[in-house]
């Protein structure tokens, strides 16, 4: 825990930033609701691909922490930034091009979410540098186990955010009558305010939204970068030592961090199908209703996330130390926190699904005097429908725990190759290839039966995850040579 909860607040705190970010834009219309969900999953399926292959940082880092050898560590920050910026140059910026054509084939005569999603995905896509740079650096501290200097950053980035959120996107008019609803559970009747604006600043909308992402992005890069180079830090780590290019430790990176960039890119590449084609092929208000369900499923598995990062550095640590079996008692303990945490979510869903909705879709129009009654009616449906989608999202909560935190753990231990392409493989056939058969030959569904897929997929990879750890097969994985494979490193008191 005392590793855990500082990466659960950085990552519960990205996720709250993004929830803002989507309940501003829902205030602008729901239009620009399904645009930024497509636009941003469509980006980010090449963002996370370039992550998956940096974020292994974090598992070499981790293991010259338990081998005795933390000034090793500092060379595959570096190497991982030389990585993110050479990918980016030559896979995200082409994509940032053509991404134009992929939008307008997916969604053909819907121009004005054509044009959103297109500018809100060039931004994202120009602004990743700064995320994708800093990615091998945050992972740094988690593998050192210094996660706290990361949910500074990732707090104090959030907080610049929101801030240029609200400016960019409403502009000088600020938000009149912003009514945030009650609850007949609490017998709450909400709250109405008048929100202000800054005088002199244009309202943006979506635009608005996607350059104060990329303002967020360079603020969470340069405070770890800051601190790492830091005349202490490099005093006491060699940090600055191992700044120039190397081929060799590009290549380990790369050697078990490729599996995870399949893994990653393929999995959002698929729920972006999943959201804008299946999904979407219902129209706008599915499309809608879908992205706000998945913003209460971030908000779920986002401190499963922070977990799974502290068990990826806690595995890496003894193992490197030669302890697998205390490694295999700490996963466990993460797995049940996760489960404990994600089971009580799940249960949140399914009592305050209609209020959860709502709050992005208002349909009252005497505490919302500017509706109309085709928003009303349009809003309704949203309520409708991500109501169900929130009890599809409760049914697979338990079991994705598993999964989430058994993949950090056989991250740990150098176990990537197996998990990415299985996770492929299950993505294309349940995520895809379901929802395509549910849309094809079960049309009666709707936008429920690809949800039924895409559940089915959760489910199938937690049980999957959960086996191949227990199983142990990545015990016989050394990264850091025979040499790390015989004593261990740590008194049984440090393992205790």
């Amino acid at each position: 825990w005392s590793l855990a909860w500082p990466t659960i607040l950085t990552m519960t705190s990205f996720t709250i930033m993004q929830f803002v970010d989507k309940l501003m834009i829902s205030r602008v219309g729901s239009l620009e609701v399904a645009a930024q969900g497509n636009a941003g999953t469509w980006a980010f399926a090449i963002i996370a691909t370039i992550l998956g292959v940096v974020t292994v940082v974090n598992t070499y880092v981790s293991q010259h922490l338990g081998a005795g050898s933390p000034e090793k560590g500092a060379k595959y920050a570096w190497s991982a930034g030389w990585m993110a910026a050479f990918f980016w140059l030559i896979v995200a910026v082409p994509w940032a091009i053509l991404i134009p054509k992929v939008f307008q084939h997916i969604h053909s005569g819907h121009s004005e979410l054509i044009s959103l999603e297109t500018e809100y995905a060039i931004f994202t896509l120009a602004g990743s540098l700064f995320l994708l740079l800093g990615r091998g650096f945050s992972q740094y501290f988690f593998g050192m186990h210094r996660p706290k200097i990361i949910t500074v950053s990732t707090i104090v980035a959030n907080i610049v955010n929101v801030a240029a959120n609200y400016i960019l996107i409403f502009g000088e008019d600020g938000v009149p009558n912003f009514y945030l609803p009650g609850s007949e559970y609490f017998y709450s009747s909400g709250i109405q305010v008048d929100l202000p604006g800054i005088p002199g600043s244009p309202a943006l909308g979506l635009k608005g939204a996607a350059i104060a992402t990329v303002i967020g992005m360079f603020m969470e890069m340069l405070i770890p970068f800051i601190i790492f180079i830091s005349p202490s830090f490099n005093a006491k780590y060699l940090t600055r030592k191992a700044w120039r290019p190397c081929l060799d430790t590009m290549r380990a990176l790369f050697s078990i961090g490729w599996p995870g960039a399949i893994q990653w890119g393929n999995e959002i590449i698929c729920w972006a199908l999943f959201m804008t084609v299946f999904v979407g092929s219902y129209g706008t208000e599915d499309m809608a209703a879908g992205w706000i369900a998945l913003g209460y499923l971030h908000l779920s598995f986002m401190p499963a996330i922070g977990i799974n990062v502290a068990v990826n550095s806690i595995v890496g640590k003894y193992i490197g130390a030669g302890m697998p079996n205390i490694a295999v008692s700490r996963a466990r303990i993460g797995v049940t926190m996760a489960a404990v945490y994600m089971s009580i979510c799940a249960a949140i869903f399914i009592i305050f699904r209609y209020e959860f909705i709502e709050f992005f879709a208002p349909i009252d129009s005497e505490k919302f005097p500017t509706l109309t009654f085709e928003q009303i009616k349009e809003n309704m449906r949203i309520i409708e429908l991500g109501s169900t989608m929130l009890i599809m999202v409760a049914i697979f909560q338990t079991v994705d725990a598993l999964g989430i935190v058994y993949t950090g753990a056989l991250r740990g231990a150098g176990d990537t190759v197996w998990p990415g392409v299985v996770t492929a493989i299950y993505s294309w056939v349940l995520i895809v290839g379901g929802g395509w058969l549910a849309v094809t030959f079960f049309p009666g569904l709707g936008s429920i039966g690809p949800w039924i897929a895409a559940s089915t997929y959760i489910i199938l990879i937690g049980l999957t995850m959960a086996i191949r750890f227990e199983k142990g097969g990545w015990r016989s994985i050394d990264l850091l040579g025979k040499n790390a494979s015989g004593e261990p490193r740590l008194s049984s008191r440090d393992g205790a």
